[in-house]
């Protein structure tokens, strides 16, 4: 028989630092997020650097192996480093099993002639420089959109509310979703809420904010917020899987975003990197599998959002002129 302990919600190692007198106190209900996806869940899942339909096979090979739920696959390299045959290829695969497809729009600052990303300060980073730039991330959107992509990463927040305006004014369809990158994450609860009204749909936040930043993000938005539950070394190395059930309780809705650190960087991919970037994505999956497995043993796997759901809810936006 099951013991039942073994299910019930607790934190790491709370019964055992209980018996040896170094108990922490109950978790502060005022902490805790009141908001969920619509259509109920608290939770969903995103496998993140799936650079194209050969390691989209393999993520979804792996998740069914390990039984890894996935909700969002997304792309870093950038849609205009797929062919249309590819993209073609990635959007039935995900739409088979009902997973959003997010591909990342356009030119970026760390691949264009600007020097300052290389600096101590890093400059604009991943923004887009000058008016081609963002002309090529709208170039970007048109045509995954039209080719079945409903979901759009954006580093910009130019892009982002020129997208906003696109998708409200029919150049883009209505419920296409648009994601914050982690690479211009907001990290505090004023500049979260900006993202949010310029069109944002799922705002990824850096993996360092403390758990208090969440509550305090939780104070002004209900917009969902991304997480890398493990981030590359690029964005910290973080490996947070012993805290996931307290952030989804502080930062719901939350994407976990399953990275994996010690990984060279693979964007932009290219058949070069072929070999690593299929390893890396079935680690991904498996690291999923982990983070899940932990939640289960703490009694915090419950809440996650139906599979298939995708859309923000009503959100906060700026008006947009006429």
């Amino acid at each position: 028989m099951t013991d039942p302990s073994a299910t019930a919600a607790r934190r790491p190692g709370e019964p055992a630092l209980a018996a040896l007198g170094l108990g922490t106190p109950a978790p502060d209900p005022a902490d805790a997020s009141p908001h969920t996806f619509p259509g109920g869940g608290r939770w969903r899942t995103e496998v993140p650097s799936c650079e194209g339909p050969e390691a989209l096979a393999v993520v979804l090979k792996e998740s069914s192996r390990l039984d890894v739920p996935i909700h969002r696959i997304s792309q870093g390299s950038g849609i205009w480093m797929l062919t249309d045959a590819e993209i073609t290829e990635m959007v039935e695969a995900t739409a088979e099993r009902d997973i959003e497809l997010c591909l990342f729009t356009g030119p970026r600052g760390t691949w264009d002639i600007g020097g300052s990303t290389r600096t101590d300060s890093r400059g604009a980073g991943l923004r887009a420089r000058g008016q081609d730039a963002v002309a090529g991330c709208v170039e970007d959107a048109v045509r995954a959109t039209e080719l079945g992509v409903k979901c759009l990463l954006v580093a910009d927040e130019g892009v982002l509310w020129t997208l906003h305006r696109a998708r409200a004014a029919g150049i883009i369809p209505a419920d296409t979703t648009l994601k914050v990158s982690a690479l211009i994450g907001p990290v505090n609860p004023a500049a979260y809420a900006v993202y949010e009204q310029l069109g944002g749909d799922s705002i990824n936040v850096p993996s360092d904010l403390t758990l208090d930043h969440l509550t305090e993000i939780r104070r002004v938005s209900a917009a969902p917020m991304d997480m890398y539950i493990e981030a590359p070394d690029d964005l910290g190395g973080y490996v947070r899987m012993y805290e996931v059930a307290e952030l989804i309780r502080r930062g719901a809705p939350l994407y976990l975003k399953f990275g994996l650190s010690k990984a060279p960087g693979i964007y932009p991919y290219g058949a070069h990197m072929r070999d690593l970037t299929l390893s890396t994505a079935k680690e991904r999956v498996r690291r999923g599998r982990l983070a899940l497995d932990l939640l289960a043993r703490h009694g915090a796997d419950g809440d996650m959002a139906p599979l298939g759901s995708r859309l923000p809810g009503k959100l906060n936006r700026f008006e947009i002129p006429s």
